[in-house]
């Protein structure tokens, strides 16, 4: 079964989360203003429509010019990755609290339920956690952390007798891919059928004799989920 809440489940946003980006530490304050009203913009527009939304929708969202959104935001990478620094952060922080956790099985299972939850909730997170932004996000270097830390949680998983031992890393893209399409449904249905879809993975994941062996794994890896995306804005 799932893991219960943890204690960490309010813990305080990661440092510097609430903090001004330092690109927007030297604007004035009607620039900074601006800034604050795209992203705004920007994050409700993505998550109605996606990322691939036209950037031109996202500037008449927050009452600015396209070219002032171009001068804030010169490319759709940056302004992704902008909007959804937050997101992103808390992502890393669930990792790192799952890695923390004396339990591995109740962390990954808290590592799990809180990204598909996130993933299914706000269609925009949902594309910018999946896209494929190699300069603004520095996705190498994320995935790559991503991948050491995940590997070594299933490990202890595995080690612990808690997950089973035929369970491979690409199964964890698998979840991702499913859980993705709930992205875009009704917040309250998309993150209902996320939590189940979840629920019965973690059940499946788990060792007993009653466990007949799984199929090979499949050829995926995090980096495989989603294509590569331009990084011209429209």
């Amino acid at each position: 079964m799932p893991a219960q809440p943890s204690h960490n489940a309010h813990r305080p946003p990661p440092a510097g989360a609430c903090e001004p980006a330092p690109e927007a530490a030297g604007l004035r304050a009607d620039a900074r203003h601006n800034r604050e009203r795209i992203l705004e913009a920007a994050r409700e527009t993505f998550a109605h429509q996606g990322i691939d939304a036209p950037l031109s929708a996202v500037a008449r969202r927050a009452g600015v010019g396209v070219a002032t959104l171009y001068r804030r935001f010169p490319t759709r990478a940056a302004l992704v990755t902008a909007a959804f620094t937050d997101q992103l952060a808390l992502c890393a922080g669930a990792l790192d609290d799952a890695l923390r956790d004396p339990d591995p099985w109740h962390g990954l299972c808290l590592l799990l339920e809180k990204v598909c939850t996130m993933q299914a909730a706000d269609r925009g997170f949902a594309g910018a956690f999946l896209a494929q932004f190699p300069h603004a996000l520095d996705y190498e270097r994320e995935h790559t952390r991503a991948h050491i830390g995940l590997s070594r949680l299933v490990q202890r998983a595995k080690d612990t007798g808690q997950l089973r031992s035929d369970f491979d890393l690409s199964d964890i893209a698998l979840l991702l891919l499913a859980n993705g399409s709930f992205a875009g449904q009704p917040q309250e249905s998309a993150v209902a059928a996320s939590r189940r879809l979840v629920a019965y993975f973690l059940q499946s994941m788990r060792p007993g004799d009653h466990a007949e062996p799984l199929p090979p794994p499949a050829p995926l890896g995090l980096h495989q989920i989603h294509p590569a995306r331009s990084q011209t804005p429209r």
